[in-house]
């Protein structure tokens, strides 16, 4: 039995990843408060419905601890147990939520959009520490419900590590467990005949390839990760996040990513996100 609960702020996607979801085939809930959950799951598990996606209601977010319990006794009665947290920028949740012209849920006449947005992030900043966190700022909603969609293919029993490039000049991910800053390297940018192409493009590979830096960097960051992922995994890590960044995203941090993915798939699961090629970004401007 299958029950993948979503988290995260307001504003960052979580009515999409649920939408998606249920494109998935599973029962969705939105917005159930946490003491409904066990007796609500316990009712479907009464039931041949063994897919269910619930987003968690943000008012009643509870202390990490009260989470563990819960999510452990439901472990206990047979459920396969996930829990995603989604998360964005401060200033493209305020875009996001005067675009739309909602109420943000915690908005009070003594509150300006921003201040309500920093509260909530306080109020359920103990679900991100044990969550799979997902930085959906830069994420248009396809994007969004293509990742939820794969997400959903994973085996929960095993470390998912998500490698993820982008450009240090659209900011750090906030889903970022470890990040690696590759901007001494060589950039194709400054190729006129490269810098239309990404880092997935032969003509780019053969440019970074030609570098021994490049080999170095990749190599140590193999080393790196390698060498740490027995550690995480002891530490009940179920995800990890490898963000690669040079400046615009999407040469050489995109290349690197690739290859790493490609190393670390043959013994792991691994999925692959380069966020400023999902993102609608100016790619004269790329590094």
């Amino acid at each position: 039995m299958d029950l993948l609960l979503i988290s995260g702020v307001s504003g960052s996607g979580k009515s999409v990843a649920l939408a998606a979801l249920e494109d998935c085939g599973y029962y969705a809930i939105s917005n159930l408060p946490l003491p409904l959950l066990k007796d609500t799951v316990s009712f479907f598990g009464s039931t041949d419905q063994a897919r269910l996606a619930i987003t968690l209601e943000p008012k009643t977010a509870p202390s990490s601890p009260q989470l563990n319990e819960t999510l452990a006794a439901l472990r206990r009665d047979g459920w396969d147990v996930r829990l995603l947290f989604l998360d964005a920028k401060t200033d493209t949740l305020v875009k996001r939520f005067s675009e739309t012209r909602r109420r943000h849920p915690f908005s009070s006449d003594e509150r300006t959009l921003t201040e309500a947005i920093e509260h909530e992030r306080q109020c359920v900043a103990g679900l991100r520490e044990i969550a799979f966190a997902f930085d959906t700022s830069d994420l248009p909603a396809a994007a969004l419900r293509a990742w939820i969609k794969e997400i959903v293919g994973i085996d929960a029993s095993r470390l998912l590590l998500l490698f993820e490039s982008f450009g240090f000049k659209h900011g750090v991910p906030l889903d970022a467990d470890l990040v690696f800053d590759v901007r001494c390297l060589p950039n194709p940018h400054y190729e006129p005949e490269l810098a239309p192409l990404t880092g997935r493009d032969a003509p780019v590979a053969a440019f970074l390839e030609a570098s021994p830096d490049v080999e170095r960097m990749f190599n140590d960051i193999s080393r790196f990760v390698s060498s740490w992922l027995p550690d995480y995994a002891r530490d009940n890590r179920n995800y990890l996040t490898v963000a690669v960044g040079c400046t615009g995203g999407r040469h050489r941090s995109v290349y690197l990513v690739e290859r790493l993915s490609a190393q670390f798939r043959q013994h792991y699961q691994v999925i692959t996100r380069h966020r400023e090629m999902s993102a609608t970004t100016n790619p004269e401007k790329s590094g």
